[in-house]
């Protein structure tokens, strides 16, 4: 083979990886929207952790919560069970238990027009929310570093950079040209199982509430449940900014959602303290 005939394979063979990446990108980003309908049939615990941290990265102070979600109707409510590791007092337990049951009590009085035309508005707010992430195959160039095995799953490891000069379609997605990323996206299922990401750009983020500066950390990462759904495990975030246009800050975040289980919406709430 001539010199110019291998360099035409390698280019060829470079637009392919690329081209793979893409797609594979892309397939995990449809799918996503899947999970996220499918998770109104389950019921999970989530537990926050807060650290603000000191000029040395030390934390300083930490707060907690811990609550669960129904989803009633494709309505998610919570009922919260624990703050910095106690379980609520009785009084505020069974204040949520009474709002909880409100709740159910306002949803089975709903007529059959009624509830279908709030599920309606509720679901097209839900695709509103996630149609930014649509746009994710288009914000970057992506590139196949290779494959590895993370808790026995084969995967796909993805390099995201953000493409010079792009222009969102969505509001939303702006915040995105500012953050680089790792993707390991299972080759199964083309789900996302881990993804590590770093701002390169301040950025809107919604877990702090705040403006985060440039070197921020951010981790998510997914767990299949009961072979048929993938759904978040945990998400951290760390890294300094501010709150509002004064107070400075520099915190870690930390969600894990843990306990997915199937919820029957005919089942009476009970109280789980």
């Amino acid at each position: 083979m001539t010199r110019s005939l291998l360099l035409l394979a390698a280019v060829s063979m470079t637009s392919l990886r690329a081209e793979d990446a893409r797609e594979i990108v892309r397939k995990s980003v449809d799918l996503d929207q899947t999970n996220w309908r499918l998770m109104q049939n389950y019921t999970w615990t989530a537990h926050e952790t807060e650290r603000h941290l000191d000029g040395a990265g030390r934390a300083k102070s930490e707060e907690s919560s811990e609550w669960e979600t129904v989803v009633l109707s494709g309505e998610p409510h919570r009922r919260m069970l624990k703050r910095n590791g106690e379980p609520l007092k009785p009084d505020a337990q069974r204040h949520e238990q009474e709002k909880l049951d409100k709740a159910l009590v306002k949803l089975q009085r709903e007529t059959q027009e009624q509830r279908q035309r709030r599920i309606a508005h509720d679901e097209k707010e839900r695709e509103k929310d996630r149609e930014f992430l649509r746009e994710i195959p288009d914000l970057y160039d992506f590139h196949l570093e290779g494959e590895e095995k993370i808790e026995g799953l084969d995967v796909w490891v993805i390099t995201a950079t953000p493409k010079p000069g792009y222009k969102a379609k969505n509001g939303d997605a702006a915040d995105l040209l500012k953050i680089r990323a790792k993707l390991w996206i299972d080759k199964a299922a083309y789900q996302w199982v881990r993804i590590e990401a770093e701002t390169i750009g301040t950025i809107s983020w919604g877990l702090f509430l705040a403006r985060l500066n440039p070197g921020a950390k951010l981790v998510f990462e997914q767990t299949r449940i009961n072979d048929e759904i993938w759904l978040p495990r945990r998400e951290f975030a760390s890294g300094s900014g501010r709150l509002g246009l004064v107070k400075k800050i520099a915190m870690e975040q930390e969600l894990i959602w843990s306990n997915y289980r199937k919820f029957q919406v005919d089942s009476k709430i009970v109280s789980t303290q």
